[in-house]
């Protein structure tokens, strides 16, 4: 394709040898359809890019606008010449942002790396931008053993770790290993969990470096990276039902699979899927085909099953909503679950039930879904939406910090989408959206009020109109197991929180091959032809063209656009063979083997019209005929029609508006092959552009053509080998009466099996190899060995005025590879093109495009590949033989829309447009008009006057920071894009417009999103309530202090009890209904009430779980929210025997005892320390919460890696310094234990650390974000400092804030802020330099 730039010198030398051929033509390919044999493979990045396997291809395509990307094939294995199934396929979560100094040298700092599995156990990791293979990985060659021993790729994750992001994979059916990716690729860590049957795997939202593994038996793997290369792991069992175990023995038994083969392989029909909630930590869904399971890891048991309803197809994969506490299941039959969870528990309820295959115009049976997903991208710019609608209602009251509407339903308006994969080749968009029960009744128009703002309409697809495709529900708020279709729409729902309806719109289709190519044709028509809608106007080249399928369809493929433009259902059995008649109209045969005694085939002809869409079968007869048709051969002109039989005549049709048959031949006929258009003079060029009537054409008509303009002529060969030519004029046919070659031309030694024919030359091809070519006006000729197999088809390239040469030609062997020779030339042999540029891909059918129309375009040949797929390969035989392919990119493709995609920008590109972006440009610089579009072929040649863009920016009351020269240069450079239109579709500009003066913490933060940087944008949302947060505290800590030392300690207890009953009814009833406690803002929870809320919710969830593990856990819960009731008696219900009784009724006794002098609380931290060196359930801790030593407390908890119960405990009880204390040093290990470095940040900034924060971002190079993160603070310290000021001190003082930085913090000098701002200037002249020397590359 055309959209992404390509490859810089860097990344070219750094791709792998054998895949850098292949990857010339990726930009001109379309893919097959999916199969199960892909296993489903399908992931969709944060920045919006869908991926999913197709044949032995990765398809990346873009699901907001519905339009292919590229087609990135498999390179070939060693040991074969064929490319395996891709059955895997992972984005890289995006890494640190692209740097100035390294380029895209480094891997960690590509914005696109993709990794793709086969079945052949190879893993490649790719470049998608620059669409070369960066690492190819093979597990057998690192063991050093024979190829296949390791078995195919099952499944892909990353994980992070202190050297950067790791590549973790399952081979085989139970070997999972963990990958370097970086510098030196490598195998670091492998574990082989035989007999166990691995299925997928999946990283931990809440810790990148958390793996879980999934077996089909139960088996589940938590693996976590160490910092000395080693492994910490723990198995866990989910007890399956016994219908999936009894299936899974059953299966294992007849399973005809070899040995090593992977669970996709062996049980193609039984999965078992896993996925992470985005809402709770260590709380993860497993579905195998009958059951769903709810798992907690730190339990290590399940909370709750769920049966596969009755009347539903199998589980086939499970989704969380990144937003919502939903999951989406799929089953077999191709139906969508909906399922909710019931407030205050881990049980799910079956909320609705939808198809995602339409029953309006699919075939029957309908074809499978073989993969789902679900968009995670759009819950960044749903969580911006959401904030700049609640800024705007709270505009009056001047106050940037908000809290949410607590009486507001959350599911109320809210969407989600989804895409799936059918094995007919198409890509679907879904549209979900949940509203109220009650007001849906009362909507009109639900469909005009869902696009009012732009959460409710993200994307635009001009060619495909929204439908709802259903909108009924189903199973409201059942319990799993009890379907009951009738009444299902009109049932009152159980649960508080079920009142609501899903209704599903179809948005989007992407139509690509829907079935296995048999056979392409491309039009060619001569002069002769005329256009279908009558007159002597002759038919111009199109650039189509037309691919028979397995399925019978007929695809017609449009090669400026790359995409398939029509499909035609024409055949109920496999496409056989198809002709262009002129431009226009195909004709196409099939036939099936009549199965009763008398035997034969019946032969099916249809006549298909590109313009009305019809299809006309003629040559019907009414009985089977005994031998089938061999081939058809039209006409350039589409007057006439040969077709061939297996051993029987072949019959001429004149293709008038009725065919009719002329006559039959009775000749053992081996090959037939009409005339091409001949090379046009310069006369002819200019008589083909006006209206010339056919007898100011017929003088311009080749001296070796027929004084008879519309006679054609056509060239065979005979079973004996015998060559002739024929005539045909109207009905008649004559003998051309050709100047017959030497007799030593005629060689026995090889059947004539290929021919093409354009006046005066002939060109033949044997069962040997031979090529052969003779003038029939000369009667000259010649021959040479191609020393190949057979040759199957010889096709003529097509000429115009001025070529140089006459004769090339393309061969296709038997052995499906393709050779290109120059008859020209003084040896064909040595200046031939040798299949380079398809590696591992078997050719089936090959032509060559016929747009040509000057001298010094390329040649471009249309390759049917065994792997389903369609290929354009540009072809220059006037350089060398190692450079004759190249990328096609001398004619700029064509979109139905523009590609909004600036992740696909030159890396300088992209940074100009993020910083514009996150400095704020007026939304009226996006609108691009007809007027601005470039008339020339490509936008580089737009004009150089651009006026003032300096106006184009917002203005701001912000202290200037950085060089105020920047924004207009990088505007400059973006003038180009902005043209074109493909910066922002109307969707995300319109949501910029909305929220680009609401702060500039809103323009980071969808800056991030744009480029997929989930995880900055959520800690540019989060920066405002975490500095709120942190000011709150400081200004409230002497009041604090005075409160503490003014309350007598024998009552500390009591006033902590009471505190804890009052808060346990408050703030259970208000944060539940917080909306900020759902969807991924929640992994960056930092305040005392969210902390306590989440640790809160999860006591119900546990009351029933047995043993004594599970006892000392629920005991640690209870005591880290301060409910010491429940824990003592938890405690006192030890039985007597039990092997805790002692240590138990210790820490009731201590719990629940009011102690308070200092002996006490000395023996109490001796019993707490010795518990804490031996006792691994932490009892210790429980014993300093007793005596109100929770600081201690949360120090030990934090050296034994309880960081979560930590900062549970210390939301309970500690407040002001302490309270900080604990989130500052929580802090440090996100970032140093797990890497996370904006979750570490919007801790330190809760914490009051501001310098650790500035100096964190200073270490990981960023002067950008630096310099982002002073104006951002100065902006929210400033609006919150004046809150609280009078206003006749505000006003005065204004002035003088807008000329310096404040920021909230002492300890950071002004010659750090000014250093800051200085960095960032010279980050910014470094950015335009680069910008400037890099041409803008867009579609």
């Amino acid at each position: 394709m055309m959209a992404a730039p390509p490859a810089s010198p860097s990344a070219r030398s750094r791709g792998n040898a054998a895949a850098a051929a292949g990857g010339n033509t990726t930009s001109t390919m379309l893919p097959g359809p999916a199969s199960r044999s892909n296993g489903g493979c399908i992931d969709l990045s944060t920045s919006g890019l869908l991926a999913h396997g197709a044949g032995s291809s990765v398809v990346v395509s873009d699901p907001r606008s519905m339009q292919l990307l590229c087609v990135l094939p498999m390179p070939s294995s060693p040991a074969s010449s064929l490319a395996s199934f891709v059955t895997a396929v992972r984005w890289a979560p995006a890494g640190s942002a692209p740097s100035l100094d390294a380029g895209l040298g480094e891997d960690d700092h590509r914005p696109l790396r993709l990794a793709a599995g086969d079945r052949h156990g190879r893993i490649a990791v790719w470049d998608a931008r620059a669409r070369a293979v960066l690492h190819l990985l093979s597990l057998d060659e690192s063991r050093s053993v024979a190829p296949g021993t390791s078995g195919g790729v099952q499944d892909l994750c990353w994980i992070h770790h202190a050297s950067g992001w790791l590549l973790a994979s399952i081979h085989g059916p139970s070997l999972l290993c963990i990958w370097e990716t970086s510098t030196n690729p490598r195998v670091l860590w492998m574990f082989d969990a035989s007999p166990e049957y691995l299925s997928c795997i999946r990283r931990d939202p809440f810790d990148d470096r958390h793996l879980c593994a999934l077996g089909l038996r139960g088996f589940l793997l938590s693996a976590v990276p160490r910092y000395d290369s080693d492994i910490s792991l723990k198995e866990h069992r989910i007890v399956c039902g016994a219908g999936d175990v009894a299936e899974l023995q059953r299966l294992e038994k007849e399973m005809a699979a070899p040995a090593p083969a992977p669970a996709l392989a062996a049980f193609p029909l039984f999965s078992a899927r896993l996925c992470f909630s985005p809402q709770w930590r260590h709380i993860l869904y497993a579905t195998y085909p009958r059951e769903l399971v709810v798992f907690d890891l730190n339990y290590s048991t399940a909370l709750s099953v769920a049966s596969l309803p009755r009347g539903f197809g199998k589980f086939s994969d499970v989704m969380a909503d990144p937003d919502l506490d939903l999951l989406y299941c799929t089953h077999a039959d191709g139906k969508l679950s909906i399922w909710k969870r019931k407030e205050g528990e881990q049980v799910h309820l079956l909320q609705a039930v939808e198809e995602l295959m339409p029953s309006i115009g699919t075939v029957v049976p309908p074809p499978a879904v073989l993969a789902t997903t679900v968009w995670q991208s759009e819950s960044i710019f749903r969580n911006i939406d959401k904030l700049s609608q609640d800024l705007a209602q709270t505009q009056s009251s001047h106050s940037v910090i908000f809290d949410t509407n607590s009486d507001k339903n959350v599911y109320q308006g809210a969407m989600s989408y989804i895409t799936s994969i059918s094995e007919d080749g198409k890509i679907w968009s879904w549209h979900l959206t949940f509203d109220d029960k009650s007001a849906d009744s009362k909507k009109i128009n639900l469909g005009a009020n869902q696009y009012s703002q732009y959460s409710r309409n993200p994307i635009a697809v001009p060619t495909v109109k929204s439908t709802d495709d259903s909108v009924s529900v189903t199973n409201v708020g059942k319990e799993p197991g009890t379907s009951n279709h009738g009444d299902a729409g009109i049932s009152k729902p159980r649960s508080k929180g079920l009142d609501f309806t899903v209704k599903i719109n179809l948005m989007g289709q992407l139509h690509l091959l829907s079935s296995t190519v048999t056979t392409l044709a491309v039009p060619s028509p001569s002069l002769l032809a005329t256009v279908a809608r009558g007159g002597n106007n002759p038919a111009p080249a199109v650039p189509l063209v037309g691919l028979g399928t397995q399925s019978g369809t007929i695809e017609v493929v449009d090669v400026l656009a790359n995409a398939v433009s029509v499909s035609f259902a024409v055949h109920s059995s496999t496409v056989r063979g198809l002709r262009w008649l002129g431009n226009s109209r195909i004709v196409s045969f099939s036939y099936n083997q009549v199965s009763d005694k008398t035997g034969g085939y019946n032969n099916k002809l249809v006549i298909t019209c590109l313009r009305s869409g019809l299809n006309r079968p003629f040559r019907v007869l009414q009985k089977p005929e005994r031998a089938p048709i061999r081939a058809l051969r039209a006409s350039s002109s589409g007057r006439y029609l040969l077709i061939l039989f297996r051993d029987a005549p072949v019959e001429v049709w004149a293709m008038t508006k009725n065919p009719m048959m002329l006559r039959s031949l009775a000749l053992p006929f081996t090959v037939l092959e009409w005339t091409l258009p001949a090379a046009p003079r310069p006369s002819q060029n200019a008589a083909s552009k006006q209206s010339s009537t056919s007898k100011e054409r017929s003088g311009e008509v080749t001296a070796t053509e027929s004084s008879d303009e519309t006679a054609e002529s056509f060239a065979f060969a005979l079973v004996n080998g015998a060559l002739g030519v024929f005539e045909v004029h109207g009905r008649r046919i004559r003998d051309f009466r050709p100047k017959w070659p030497s007799s030593s031309f005629a060689s026995s030694d090889g059947l004539v099996t290929a021919m093409a024919y354009r006046l005066p030359h002939v060109v033949m091809g044997d069962r040997s190899g031979n090529i052969r070519w003779w003038d029939v006006t000369t009667g000259l000729s010649s021959s040479f060995s191609t020393h190949r197999e057979g040759i199957r088809r010889i096709k003529f390239s097509p000429v115009v005025h001025g070529d140089r040469s006459r004769g090339r030609i393309a061969v296709l062997f038997y052995d499906n590879t393709f050779s290109i020779f120059d008859l020209d030339s003084a040896d064909p042999l040595a200046n031939a093109i040798l299949h380079p540029q398809s590696p591992g891909t078997l050719v089936l059918e090959l032509d060559w495009l016929s747009t040509r129309t000057r001298k010094d375009e390329p040649l471009v040949l249309c390759i049917a590949g065994a792997d389903s797929s369609f290929r354009l390969i540009e072809v220059n035989m006037d350089t060398k033989i190692n450079s004759g392919s190249k990328p096609l990119i001398t004619k700029e493709r064509f979109r139905p829309m523009p590609l909004c995609l600036p992740i696909l920008f030159p890396t300088s590109h992209a940074l100009a447009l993020r910083m514009i972006l996150q400095l704020g440009v007026k939304p009226s610089w996006f609108e691009c008009n007809n007027t601005d579009k470039v008339g020339s072929n490509s936008f580089k040649a737009a004009p150089a006057t651009f006026g003032d863009l300096r106006t184009c920016m917002i203005e701001t009351a912000l202290p200037p920071i950085g060089d105020s020269v920047v924004p207009e240069l990088l505007l400059k450079v973006l003038e180009p894009y902005r043209k074109e239109g493909c910066i922002l579709d109307d969707g995300r500009a319109k949501l910029y417009s909305a929220i680009v003066n609401k702060g500039t913490y809103a323009r980071f933060a969808f800056a991030a999103a744009i480029f997929g940087d989930a995880q900055e944008s959520l800690f540019w949302l989060q920066l405002p309530k975490a500095l709120h947060h942190f000011l709150d505290k400081s200004t409230s800590k002497s009041t604090e202090k005075g409160l503490e030392s003014s309350v007598h300690t024998g009552s500390e207890q009591t006033s902590t009890l009471n505190r804890i009953a009052s808060r346990e009814r408050s703030t259970a009833e208000n944060v539940a209904k917080d909306t900020e406690n759902y969807g991924q803002l929640c992994t960056m929870a930092f305040k005392q009430d969210q902390l306590w809320f989440n640790a809160n919710e999860r006591i119900p969830w546990h009351d029933k779980l047995d043993g004594e593990d599970a006892l000392q856990k629920r005991i640690h819960e209870l005591v880290s929210l301060g409910n010491l009731e429940a824990a003592v008696s938890l405690l006192l219900s030890t039985p007597p025997e039990g092997s805790n009784f002692y240590p138990n009724a210790l820490r009731a006794v201590v719990l629940s005892s009011a102690v308070s002098q200092s002996l006490h609380e000395l023996a109490v931290k001796v019993v707490a320390a010795n518990m804490v060196r031996t006792d691994k359930s932490l009892s210790g801790t429980h014993l300093l919460c007793a005596v109100g030593k929770y600081q201690e407390a949360c120090s030990q908890l934090q050296d034994a890696g309880c960081w979560t119960d930590a900062a549970t405990l210390a939301a309970t009880h500690l407040h002001g310094s302490d309270y900080a204390r604990v989130l500052q040093r929580w802090a440090g290990y996100v970032l140093r234990g797990e890497h996370n470095m904006w979750r570490a940040l919007i801790l330190y900034v809760a914490a009051g650390a501001l310098p650790e924060a500035l100096e964190t971002l200073r270490k990981n190079q960023r002067p950008d974000t630096a310099a982002l993160f002073l104006l951002a603070c100065h902006e929210i310290y400033s609006q919150i400092t004046a809150e609280s000021e009078p206003a006749d001190e505000t006003s005065g003082s204004a002035p003088e804030r807008t000329q310096k930085l404040r920021f909230p913090s002492k300890n950071v000098n002004e010659e750090d802020l000014i250093a800051v701002s200085e960095v960032f200037g010279q980050y910014q002249q470094k950015l335009v330099h680069l910008c400037m020397d890099m041409e803008p590359t867009v579609n």
